[in-house]
């Protein structure tokens, strides 16, 4: 859904180690936003950085589309420090 007259913003969200910063990126990569939402959202990884791309063709998209996302984003960190740092630096149990 990418076109010229769209409106693009981009989130750094730093974490405390590069660790806590993947089990976020595994988590919150799953919610897609419904095809209604009028908005486009990828995330990627920047060392301990996770680098969220909100597009979209009209501002109130994107921030409704960014209070969603943040929502998610507080539940995840909330579950982080709620059960302390990762006790490994890497997920083995698959």
């Amino acid at each position: 859904m990418s076109t010229s007259s769209d409106i693009a913003v981009t989130l750094r969200v730093p974490f405390p180690t590069k660790r806590e910063a993947e089990i976020a990126y595994d988590v919150l990569r799953v919610d897609t936003e419904p095809k209604r939402s009028f908005i486009g959202k990828s995330l990627t990884l920047d060392g301990n950085q996770l680098v969220v791309e909100f597009r979209g063709q009209q501002t109130k998209n994107i921030r409704v589309g960014v209070n969603s996302f943040f929502e998610s984003l507080l539940l995840c960190c909330e579950t982080l420090q709620q059960f302390g740092p990762p006790k490994t630096d890497s997920y083995s149990h698959y």
